[in-house]
């Protein structure tokens, strides 16, 4: 996995509450919490490239008829060969999942007169997952040549998303101890410890392929896909304690 790290951070607050010592303490009360020493109180994030290594594709069949019923059923046909190809190609039972079936009737609409039905279209899409990215262009190419009319989409994203969040993880860590190795140099005062550390939310966008189109059984050529590169963030925030 080719990958590099950056690094960069979001904000910085320091805090000095020192009671004055018309109100300190009596004698026997507890003793003063890390809160109301100085503290930085300190965000940064991580960031991760890395190579994606399966895709998520929504592809389906879209077929007109004379009435409902001859349109879903020449549709249900000419999915089941769909259906058949994908299983061909490679992909489990699992990694194919129905997402849409829809039946809608058809209508003319002309000037000054009712609707006028011209018949009716059957779709039905599924949502594939392809786990072996090289296999990913000759399983749309199955997929279009057993009768898919239409590829609607292709996501791309990671089957264990773990290895490049932590790497994420260590270089947003690095980032604020670093920040916090800066502003305490700049205040003149030496960090004592790490009270909190909380990790938010990870971020690793989907790169979509756009290809909504309706295609020909006929394919000229194999259809090329390129995954490229992903980008994994992880956000940390911490608060360091300063000597006085």
């Amino acid at each position: 996995m080719n990958s590099f790290l950056r690094a960069a951070g979001l904000g910085l607050a320091l805090v000095t509450a020192a009671a004055p010592a018309a109100l300190a303490q009596p004698l026997g009360a507890a003793p003063e919490t890390p809160f109301q020493a100085t503290t930085l109180n300190l965000s940064a994030y991580g960031d991760v490239m890395a190579e994606p290594d399966m895709a998520t594709i929504t592809l389906g069949v879209q077929t007109e008829a004379p009435s409902a019923a001859q349109a879903l059923a020449a549709n249900g046909e000419q999915m089941t060969r769909v259906l058949a190809a994908l299983k061909r190609s490679g992909l489990a039972d699992r990694d194919i999942r129905t997402s849409q079936l829809n039946v809608s009737p058809k209508y003319v609409y002309e000037q000054n007169q009712p609707p006028r039905l011209t018949g009716y279209d059957a779709s039905n899409q599924v949502t594939v997952i392809a786990r072996d990215l090289k296999r990913l262009g000759p399983t749309v190419d199955a997929a279009v040549g057993a009768g898919a009319t239409n590829v609607n989409s292709i996501s791309f994203g990671f089957v264990d998303p773990q290895p490049a969040q932590d790497a994420a993880r260590l270089a947003a860590v690095k980032a604020l101890q670093a920040k916090a190795d800066l502003y305490a140099h700049a205040v003149g005062r030496p960090i004592l410890r790490l009270v909190s550390l909380t990790e938010g939310a990870s971020f690793s966008p989907p790169q979509p392929y756009e290809a909504t189109m309706m295609v020909s059984k006929r394919m000229a050529a194999p259809t090329p896909v390129s995954p490229g590169e992903m980008q994994v963030r992880i956000q940390v925030s911490g608060v360091y304690e300063l000597a006085r």
